[in-house]
């Protein structure tokens, strides 16, 4: 539904001469159509340009943005009738800002209806579809209010009420929960949902928050200086050995308890999230298992999470014990092997050096010290 090839975007500053930045370094991203997309990433790592290069709010340096089969770059400059395009093509691209961007002099009806009034619809038809969204968003009972009159909440509900004014195919999130309480941005990201499932409709949304992203996301991607380093289903990327996102969505943390045990991570999802498979391991192998850390949560309706635990004895004699969790169907990555008590480090083998006995000469040296 959402494709980028090559994505650059790059400012300049108006001097000649000026510094260049890049927002943008040849972003590849595929969104498929129907599902939750979360792009995660700091502050200042392209978030922001992206999604205003894919409804070309910013028009990209170099690259191309196809939305439903239309490349909206090949559209943009090129005279009138191709602007014309343009403007239809963008028609079906829903936008969600982080501050609500509500007219303060406009009702709440008024502010969903704005869309439908510059596409030109009839005052009846605007009513009725402003009044259709205000049911799907729950606030029926608001229509007539002032967005003063409205908690941060209700307003994020009427922008996203506006953004579907015109029946869009893809709606683009832009960090529209980051200025809300933990409790409404849970209500919105449960409203966004519904509205996918309902709607069929595509949404890509950004964040810096994982939480977002456990919550609603189907996939994930990892932005980090204006690239995209990581990208998958939550499920492929928790089953990625490595995976910077799979250790920041689900973080487990806990050091070994000494020299001689091996610390693994073990991913838990599907149906072996719910099977009790480390008490199995112990039972079969009848070995002591330290459990040092783990988190599980629910994502996409399926039970997802790791955990971190300490095995007994080296990583050879473990070597079984780790197959038999891979065959239940679970990712292992070791996290330290044991380490092996006769190898000698550096700082060992320099303490047990013998000592050098002294000299004649240094021996009346310190002879000589010593009755200062």
């Amino acid at each position: 539904m959402i494709t980028t090839t090559g994505l650059t975007k790059v400012y300049r500053s108006g001097r000649s001469h000026g510094p260049e930045i890049t927002a943008l370094d040849g972003v590849d991203l595929r969104v498929r159509e129907g599902e939750v997309f979360g792009v995660v990433g700091r502050s200042g790592a392209g978030k922001s340009s992206l999604i205003r290069c894919v409804n070309l709010l910013e028009r990209p340096t170099a690259g191309t943005v196809s939305v439903d089969g239309t490349d909206l770059t090949a559209l943009a400059g090129r005279g009138r009738r191709a602007g014309r395009e343009l403007r239809r093509a963008r028609s079906s691209i829903g936008m969600v800002f982080q501050h609500f961007n509500l007219l303060s002099s406009r009702t709440v009806q008024d502010n969903i209806e704005l869309p439908l009034e510059i596409l030109g619809h009839s005052a009846r038809n605007r009513s009725l579809r402003a009044l259709e969204l205000l049911e799907l968003v729950g606030l029926a009972d608001k229509a007539k209010a002032y967005p003063a009159q409205l908690s941060g909440g209700q307003k994020q509900r009427v922008g996203i009420a506006r953004a579907l004014a015109g029946s869009p195919k893809v709606l683009l999130s832009d960090e529209a929960t980051s200025a809300l309480d933990p409790e409404t941005t849970r209500s919105i990201l449960g409203l966004l949902r519904d509205i996918n499932r309902q709607l069929g409709l595509t949404i890509l949304l950004i964040t810096h928050e994982m939480e977002v992203v456990k919550t609603i996301c189907d996939s994930a991607a990892l932005m980090e200086k204006g690239r995209i380093t990581e990208s998958g289903t939550v499920g492929e990327l928790l089953a990625t050995p490595g995976s910077r996102l799979a250790r920041e969505l689900f973080p487990v943390g806990g050091e070994g308890t000494g020299p001689g045990g091996t610390v693994i991570d073990v991913t838990f999802h599907g149906e072996s999230a719910t099977q009790p498979v480390i008490s199995q391991l112990s039972r079969t192998y009848n070995i002591d298992i330290s459990i040092l850390g783990a988190a599980m949560d629910t994502v996409g309706g399926r039970q997802i999470g790791r955990m971190r635990i300490e095995l007994p004895g080296g990583f050879e004699e473990n070597v079984v014990p780790m197959g038999f969790l891979r065959e239940q169907g679970l990712q292992v990555e070791v996290v330290k092997p044991a380490e092996d008590a006769t190898a000698p480090t550096a700082a060992l083998t320099e303490d047990a050096a013998p000592a050098r006995k002294a000299g004649p000469a240094e021996e009346a040296a310190l002879t000589k010290d010593g009755a200062k």
